[in-house]
């Protein structure tokens, strides 16, 4: 009886031990608490939708981005670094992380997290690519595999990914697209990870916060001042000239206005300024417009289809927008006249990025801070209204929300994982563009050619496009796309968009044997007269031009007539000729009865002048974002002025003065960049007070460390910090006043200063 008894308390002991163990190891990876319960009273959305939550806080806090596993599992990255507090510090910390949300009861709500990755420096972007993670934290690019939900083999992509910049103005998105390149905002790289190393190419520059694209691959993006902008032809078809820079097709402004709908006022950068706000303090125009999406789910209605939504954090609300798409050009139409899609009340709703979901729904990632606008770029009216309504408290805090349709509510996600490849091969023809992103990628990296056979079947399906689209590529990515498979679906009876795609990807075969082969294909694509395969043939001919100028010549001369005043098409030709710019217009003067007067020999000239002054388009010689001017200010001013005038510039006693409403900031920036350049020494007088502190301010003019160019910037960040009425001052001024140096010592004094007659 003893003996059992001892048993029994040791095995209880051991027990014990071992959960003690158990719950600790937990509960250094893993939260766990009680659903939170966070009401949705102040918010409204359209008619025959609701709103979800799917995670908040205390699972995460200040997410900026996510994106789903194959399991449906929600990755969320975490800025917690960002304006943590009205004079922004602390951004500098470790303490950004990447967490797996999940959901163990299966009601839809988060109620378990992990963490994957910790101490990380002002994460911004993820992407289940290549059965890894693919993250940014700047200034790198990093990927990791995924073993049993932890890194391993962690890898450096891009160690320029995200060098220099504003927290604000660096790359983001890491959007994989159909065509199985990598895709950004604030960038123009692409990325694509090819027989185990990573590739990084030029592409056009797009965006600043948030990438999207359509079911046919068009991108879509925008600024903070622009809801959506977008590209009318697919990434990379229309800049393979590297002597001229396409304006055309890139980078056009979608949206007519840009008016938003708020319900209530909110507190913006000049906001004191007229035109920002209507006479009831509401916000006429975006000033925040971020993270862009094009729905491509199939749980809602089907007019929502490719609907265009965008976050508008400042003003607490999401927009939609209609679509209107045709070959040459895209405007997109607020959905409902003076109504948003999703607005709140609650001014610590902060909408900053949107995603298709495995489940059809539209998730919206709310980052629930208080503060969203950088130090960098902060006015002193914004800082006043922060702090009136006490903004810098909305911290530690985060959401992700789930868009559902009442009349199709249902979230079941199915775990890929557990798909065979067969069966992935059937979801390139779900309705769910989600899926076929991720089943294309899946199919892609598992690398089984056995599914060869179902991808060509889904070829000869004409009355789905789409699907036809994601077997092209999927064929392409699996390295077994060919010719004459292309050559069967060029002679078929699919449509445009289909057409269009084979055009682009059959360019990789071209050869002098099969010069006859395309030549009977485009005699037959363009006597269907249809503007799209039109625009995809000019796109596409580049490499056959290049092996029989004489045959093409004459073709793209035809469509360069028939477009003659339409520049998207002219500029498509000139993409195409690459290096052949001066052949073709000997060309043309040999044709010139048959030539229409056009934009056509404008564009041939600038580009023949690019070549021979080397002045390539900038996304061929820019290798890093750079960092923008009151950004770099900012820095330096936060390394060092800040020291002694304090990060609000309110000045530090027995230290050093005010910079707030002090005239030296105010009033004239030569003045201003003189004590910077050669120093100062007290008293001085500030604001009507005098200060008399003993202490004299050095100059930076003899330290190597400081060029023009970053006294400069420390003048524009303070401008845009203390506002006056100033002039701005540019980089020959500051290399005049480096030679003004005080006459008295080796520092200015005050009397010395107002004596200099100066702008």
């Amino acid at each position: 009886m003893k003996h059992y008894k001892f048993s029994l308390v040791k095995n209880n002991q051991l027990f014990f031990c071992s959960l003690i163990l158990l719950l600790l190891t937990v509960s250094c990876k893993s939260k766990i608490y009680d659903e939170p319960i966070i009401s949705l009273e102040t918010y409204q959305i359209e008619e025959g939708f609701e709103l979800q939550i799917a995670a908040s806080e205390p699972f995460i806090e200040a997410p900026v981005s996510m994106d789903f596993d194959n399991k449906g599992r929600m990755w969320v990255v975490e800025m917690k670094g960002y304006m943590q507090n009205l004079e922004g510090t602390g951004s500098e910390m470790p303490n950004g992380t990447i967490s797996i949300l999940e959901d163990w009861d299966n009601d839809g709500i988060t109620d378990h997290s992990k963490i994957f990755l910790d101490s990380l420096v002002l994460p911004r972007a993820i992407a289940h690519v290549y059965g890894g993670l693919l993250y940014a934290e700047p200034p790198n690019l990093w990927f990791v595999d995924i073993k049993d939900d932890k890194p391993q083999n962690k890898v450096l992509v891009d160690s320029l990914y995200s060098d220099g910049g504003n927290v604000e103005h660096q790359p983001n998105g890491l959007m994989m697209h159909v065509d199985n390149w990598i895709y950004n905002a604030k960038s123009n790289f692409r990325y694509q990870n090819k027989n185990g190393k990573w590739i990084k190419e030029p592409t056009t520059f797009r965006g600043q916060w948030g990438i999207s694209k359509d079911n046919f691959g068009r991108l879509y993006y925008n600024t903070n001042s622009t809801q959506l902008i977008g590209d009318y032809v697919l990434p990379n078809t229309a800049i393979k000239n590297p002597f001229y820079r396409p304006t055309a097709a890139f980078g056009k402004k979608l949206t007519p206005n840009q008016n938003v709908f708020p319900l209530h006022p909110t507190s913006v950068n000049r906001g004191n300024e007229k035109g920002v706000l209507t006479k009831d303090s509401l916000l006429i125009n975006v000033t925040s417009a971020c993270g862009p999406l094009i729905y491509r789910g199939n749980a809602y209605p089907s007019y929502y289809m490719e609907n265009a939504f965008v976050c508008a954090p400042e003003a607490n609300l999401v927009k939609r927008h209609i679509l209107n798409i045709s070959a040459d050009k895209i405007t997109a139409n607020q959905a409902i006249s003076k109504k948003e899609f999703i607005a709140s009340t609650d001014e610590g709703f902060r909408p900053v990025n949107l995603f298709n979901g495995p489940d059809g729904n539209m998730y919206v990632v709310d980052m629930h801070r208080g503060i969203i606008q950088d130090k960098a770029f902060l006015t002193p009216y914004l800082q006043k209204r922060y702090a009136q309504k006490k903004l810098d408290t909305i911290i530690g805090m985060g959401r992700i929300l789930r868009v559902v349709n009442k009349g199709n509510n249902s979230i079941k996600v199915d775990d890929l994982n557990t798909f065979s490849n067969l069966e992935l091969v059937d979801l390139l023809s779900s309705s769910n563009g989600w899926l076929r992103d991720r089943a294309q990628q899946l199919l892609i990296f598992n690398n089984d050619k056995a599914v060869v056979t179902r991808l060509k079947k889904i070829l000869e399906n004409v009355e789905n496009p789409i699907a036809q689209i994601h077997a092209l590529h999927t064929l392409n990515g699996l390295k077994v796309l060919d010719f004459t498979t292309l050559e069967k679906v060029l002679y078929s009876n699919s449509k445009s968009a289909t057409i269009s795609h084979a055009l682009v990807l059959i360019e990789q075969f071209a050869s002098q044997n099969r010069i006859p082969s395309i030549l009977k294909i485009i005699e037959k694509q363009t006597l269907k007269n249809n503007p799209e395969i039109d625009l995809y043939i000019l796109n596409a001919l580049g490499d056959w031009i290049s092996l029989s100028s004489d045959k093409f010549f004459p073709i793209i001369l035809k469509l360069s007539n028939k477009y003659t005043n339409n520049l998207v098409y002219q500029e498509s030709l000139i993409s195409s000729l690459r290096g052949l710019e001066e052949a073709f217009l000997l060309f043309l003067n040999k044709k010139e009865d048959e030539v229409t007067i056009s934009k056509l020999n404008e564009i041939l000239l600038t580009t023949i002048s690019n070549k021979n002054n080397n002045k390539k388009n900038f996304i061929y010689t820019q290798k890093s974002v750079g960092t923008d001017a009151r950004t770099a200010g900012y820095n330096i001013f936060r390394n060092f002025c800040a020291t002694c005038h304090g990060i609000d510039g309110e000045g530090i006693e027995n230290l050093a003065p005010p910079l707030r409403d002090s005239e030296y900031v105010t009033e004239s920036n030569e003045r201003l960049a003189l004590i910077i350049l050669h120093g100062l020494s007290g008293p001085i007088h500030v604001n009507g007070e005098l200060y008399d502190l003993g202490i004299t301010m050095p100059g930076l003019a003899n330290n190597p460390e400081f060029s023009d160019t970053d006294i400069k910037n420390i003048i524009e960040y303070l401008n845009n910090a203390f506002p006056g009425d100033s002039e701005k001052i540019n980089i020959d001024k500051i290399k005049l006043l480096r030679n003004l140096k005080p006459k008295e010592a080796d520092v200015y004094t005050e009397n010395e200063l107002l004596e200099l007659k100066l702008e």
